[in-house]
């Protein structure tokens, strides 16, 4: 048996994604070569940036078609979240709103990858 736990973003420019993610996670990659950069997540999860041209076999899907979501504690924290990406220029595509699963916003990454940030909506179980 096997746990999944890195998410690969395929992505134009390692460096600039590499940035975008230090500002948004607050932290810097762990590793970083021209074609890959890593952030630890914690609890064994990672984030992967890959260099798109560099990826085999090649990348046919675009971005936009999944969601990086990140749970965070009340709805406070969402809106405090989303100032904070808002200050850092980063491109939101939804602005704070309460939907059926909670309290949520979402943001687009360099190369248009959807990062969802949520609280989730009392009764509901969340994996934080």
């Amino acid at each position: 048996m096997f746990k999944p736990s890195t998410l690969l973003q395929y992505v134009r420019d390692v460096a600039a994604s590499a940035t975008f993610y230090s500002g948004i996670l607050g932290t810097p990659p762990v590793e970083q070569s021209p074609g890959f950069a890593l952030f630890l997540l914690g609890d064994g999860a990672a984030l992967g940036l890959w260099q798109r041209d560099g990826v085999l076999p090649p990348v046919t899907a675009g971005a936009g078609g999944a969601e990086l979501a990140m749970v965070v504690a009340n709805p406070e924290a969402v809106q405090q979240l989303h100032d904070a990406w808002c200050g850092l220029g980063v491109q939101i595509a939804q602005a704070p709103v309460t939907l059926e699963f909670g309290h949520t916003f979402v943001g687009v990454d360099p190369d248009g990858h959807r990062l969802r940030v949520y609280s989730p909506a009392e009764g509901l179980v969340a994996r934080d």
